[in-house]
């Protein structure tokens, strides 16, 4: 058997990984990057990037259709638009991987990774001795086992731009970040679509307030069953859907309940790591560490925040991690930015630093202010547009905020910037706003909290 003795082995090339490697690479080491493929990130292959493509495409289809005088005046079908789409992250997926490879060139290892023991791997016949360890395995889809029985009538967002052509019917379980966008995307490709999740929630939005308004704006798009457990069962070559006193029938279900982290392959106890009663690793949220200081977890393995901008974080935190292992670098722990979630529905739903749970317990002031009073809003068509932002009452500082609106995920960056610098309510009303723009929301909003500040604060 083969025996290679290295510095580090970093196993996954996705976003944590790739720059966890580039990170060791770059100071020096003796890496490996261990991938049993696909090469190309989450994001690229079946996340955030093929959904914001199969978006756009629904968005053109969608303007065609309302400006064309009858079908027969559309350039392009709704299938046409499903391959531009599939096309378009054929092409991303490509392109992250062709960058992993040059990268990594032969430091690139293709196989499955399992430990032996703490220092040991094993990767198809090969033994590799390694001082550090950086575990980027990714995640894959929650499939309750009561659907396994629906066999190719059920897809995951992982199969789901596998699909040549679009069914014309879909039930989506599951209306979180993911299955709200293709919901979202595939009624306005013009598919029946139904939306159920047993939450009384889309979009992950906790805010009472916007997640009422999210509510409406896409239950009128297409039917959603929320607050219940749904039935799938099969029916003959289609899937009937059950919740309460409502049915239907779709073609396909598309399952977005989730995903959960790869390691069951890795053999984890071999290499002294507990697992917890969820037969899940015990990670450091500092450090990074599971059991021995040796091995490290970042990106969606570790599923703290399952976000490409965190998982870029968390690799490059483990990086430095085991680089001080190696004794190349000074002690390094994970610090956090400012939280972001951004959902791009159009209008988009957006949460930023603290959520409203925690910004209730904070006894926090809540400014708003409403698409209605808004001009550019209007203008838009999106009066249904929400900002709610929350400040320290005793300090004005900016602690979060959560929105539904148009281009929204401008506002929700500029909001990020500031609470991550700290800015108060003062300093952001301090600042330039240009007429006529959503983003005179935000001011609104500000002024709106500023009126409910102590006079001490002001």
């Amino acid at each position: 058997m083969k025996t290679l003795n290295v510095d580090a082995v970093v196993i996954g090339a996705g976003t944590a990984g790739a720059n966890a490697f580039h990170i060791l690479k770059a100071a020096g080491a003796k890496v490996l990057l261990v991938d049993r493929g696909p090469l190309g990130t989450t994001c690229a292959r079946v996340g955030c990037m093929p959904s914001k493509a199969a978006l756009h495409a629904a968005a053109r289809w969608s303007i065609g259709r309302d400006l064309a005088i009858d079908a027969a005046h559309l350039a392009h079908t709704p299938d046409d638009m499903w391959r531009e789409a599939r096309d378009m992250r054929d092409t991303l997926a490509k392109g992250a991987a062709q960058r992993t490879i040059k990268a990594a060139a032969e430091n690139l290892l293709m196989g499955e990774a399992r430990f032996l023991s703490p220092n040991t791997l094993l990767v198809d016949g090969a033994q590799i001795q390694a001082r550090a360890f950086v575990v980027c395995t990714g995640s894959r889809p929650v499939i309750p086992a009561a659907l396994l029985s629906l066999g190719d009538r059920l897809i995951t967002t992982d199969s789901l731009f596998e699909l040549e052509a679009l069914p014309s019917r879909i039930g989506v379980l599951g209306m979180g970040a993911i299955g709200l966008e293709m919901g979202v995307a595939l009624a306005r490709l013009g598919i029946t679509v139904v939306g159920a999740d047993q939450r009384e929630a889309v979009g992950g939005a906790e805010d009472p307030c916007v997640q009422a308004r999210a509510q409406a704006h896409f239950g009128a798009l297409f039917p959603l069953w929320l607050g219940g457990v749904v039935q799938a069962d099969a029916d003959c070559d289609k899937v009937r859907l059950v919740q309460g006193g409502r049915q239907t029938t779709v073609d396909r279900l598309l399952v977005a309940a989730g995903r959960q982290p790869n390691f069951e392959a890795l053999d984890l106890p071999a290499a002294g790591i507990d697992l917890d009663e969820h037969n899940r690793p015990r990670i450091d949220p500092r450090t990074l560490e599971a059991g021995p200081e040796n091995i490290l977890f970042a990106g969606d393995v570790y599923a703290e925040r399952p976000l490409m901008h965190e998982a870029a974080d968390e690799g490059a935190a483990a990086g430095k991690a085991a680089l001080a292992l190696l004794g190349k670098g000074p002690a390094a722990t994970l610090k956090r930015r400012t939280a972001m979630s951004i959902v791009f529905t159009d209008p988009d739903l957006c949460a930023v630093g603290l959520s409203y749970r925690q910004a209730v317990e904070r006894r926090a002031i809540v400014g708003e202010a409403e698409g209605s009073s808004n001009g550019r809003s209007r203008i838009l068509a999106a009066q249904n547009n929400l900002v709610r932002i929350y400040a320290d009452p005793s300090s004005g500082r900016l602690l979060g905020a959560s929105l539904f609106a148009t281009h929204g995920e401008h506002l929700a960056h500029q909001l990020a910037w500031a609470a991550h610098a700290g800015q108060t309510i003062n300093d952001l009303l301090a600042a330039p706003f240009y007429h006529p723009s959503v983003e005179e929301m935000l001011q609104s909003a500000l002024k709106d909290a500023h009126r409910q500040l102590p006079e001490e604060t002001c």
